[in-house]
């Protein structure tokens, strides 16, 4: 696989955007977090608006809460006046910023009183999908930071993203809302006789279902709405082109598992089919092993020799069991790996298995409780090699359709990230390209 290098990415001033996209639960906002860190300490002024509820962004970054205004981090070790600031999308917040900004304040008021606005604003489908592209679009428009960082909302589909202005143009343009705006553009008798007779039908129907009431509220805010529903459309056509301008990269995040990197390559070829520029794809939680050579099958076989009591041949340096050879790491090995074990519950021992026959360990054999730590370590390193072994036949299927594609790889950790220096770590791992060995 093409190495995804990171470090350019973030010195290039010509980078303005980076967008963190994929499927939910894959570590886009830790990511998102770690690159404005490391942006913001290599010397850019950083924005990082995220969109995850769990306010985890907010906790690493020492903040308290985070909202609808960027807040400035502190604890930032830039050069040349490098800053980092976060904030986390207000969906409604936003959506009433967008209100008082285009309507007088008559209209404005009627607006974000009317009860189906309140709905609406507050969790219609695609609603917070198109409120983080209008907030993407004020904070580029402000200038204010030459790099900004998009964490994409949680979704049960990654491209709603993307979709979110052309469903958003659809459901304005659709046969329902041009019928609730026609009696308002007719006015007088005219849109009264129109209301009565053309809608006659359908609010009979839909008032037994939703109530007269909420369709007297819909209407209204259609009414309302109608001046502001072309700056709708022309914005969110403006961030889309702007979403596939130079000066911005999407990063498609995933873990080394089937489903994440089924969604990631879907993902991929929705971008090139839109024509957006990708720089690449992270892929979070990868496991390695610094015992490679030895294989699941062999660390098995030797457990299983400890656990029926292998006896040492001191002359013929062996572990002799009913005429089978088992490979037994070295006492100072076992003890790095207990030690390694008991800070990383994932990690594999590291011995060096790299001959074939086994050195004579007194006392290994004769110790029951020697015994048993060497075959849950040599256990745990199986279970270790063949978590190793599917998630390369994962990242194998994904270079197989996607070989163009760089990727960057980023280690397992035992924990989640709490602060800046988690952020920190992971930020190095990025940029790294190298999976620790444990």
């Amino acid at each position: 696989m093409p190495t995804l290098a990171l470090d350019p990415l973030l010195d290039d001033r010509g980078t303005r955007i980076i967008v963190c996209c994929g499927a939910g639960g894959v570590g886009k906002t830790t990511t998102a977090a770690a690159l404005g860190v490391r942006a913001a300490e290599r010397g850019r002024k950083v924005v990082v608006l995220t969109i995850d509820p769990a306010r985890r962004l907010a906790q690493s970054m020492g903040i308290d809460s985070l909202d609808n205004i960027p807040r400035k981090v502190d604890g930032i070790k830039g050069s040349d006046g490098g800053e980092l600031h976060a904030m986390m999308l207000d969906m409604k917040r936003t959506f009433d910023e967008i209100v008082e900004a285009h309507a007088d304040a008559d209209r404005a008021r009627a607006i974000l009183e009317n009860p189906f606005y309140q709905s609406l604003s507050a969790g219609f489908a695609g609603t917070q999908e198109y409120m983080a592209m209008e907030k993407l679009g004020q904070l580029r428009a402000r200038d204010e930071w030459d790099l900004i960082v998009v964490d994409t909302p949680p979704s049960r589909s990654a491209l709603d993203f993307l979709d979110a202005p052309k469903r958003l143009g659809s459901f304005l343009d659709g046969k329902f809302i041009k019928l609730l705006m026609a009696p308002a553009k007719m006015g007088g008798r005219a849109g009264m006789k129109f209301l009565n007779v053309g809608m006659s039908m359908m609010t009979g129907t839909l008032g037994k279902l939703l109530g007269g009431q909420f369709l007297k509220d819909v209407q209204t805010f259609v009414a309302a709405m109608d001046t502001m529903f072309g700056g709708f459309r022309t914005r969110a056509d403006a961030t889309y082109k702007l979403l596939q301008a130079p000066g911005t990269a999407f990063l498609v995040v995933a873990t080394p598992e089937r489903d994440a990197l089924r969604e990631a390559a879907y993902f991929v070829e929705r971008l090139a089919a839109e024509e957006m520029p990708l720089a690449g794809l992270v892929l979070n939680r990868v496991h390695g092993s610094g015992a490679a050579r030895l294989s699941a099958e062999r660390a098995r076989a030797a457990a299983e020799n400890l656990d029926e009591g292998g006896m040492t041949d001191p002359a013929a340096g062996k572990t002799e069991i009913r005429g089978s050879r088992a490979t037994i790491p070295e006492p100072s090995d076992i003890a790095t790996a207990a030690a390694r074990s008991s800070q990383d519950p994932q990690a594999a021992p590291t011995a060096d298995p790299a001959h074939d026959c086994v050195t004579d360990v007194p006392g290994i054999t004769e110790a029951p409780d020697v015994r048993r730590l060497t075959a849950g370590l040599l256990r745990l390193h199986a279970e270790r090699m063949q978590v190793l072994a599917r998630e390369q036949r994962t990242r194998d299927r994904f270079t197989a359709l996607h070989p163009e594609v760089p990727v960057a790889e980023v280690a397992a950790l035992p924990g989640d990230v709490h602060d800046l220096a988690g952020l920190r770590a992971i930020g190095d791992r990025l940029t790294t390209g190298r999976i620790p060995q444990y």
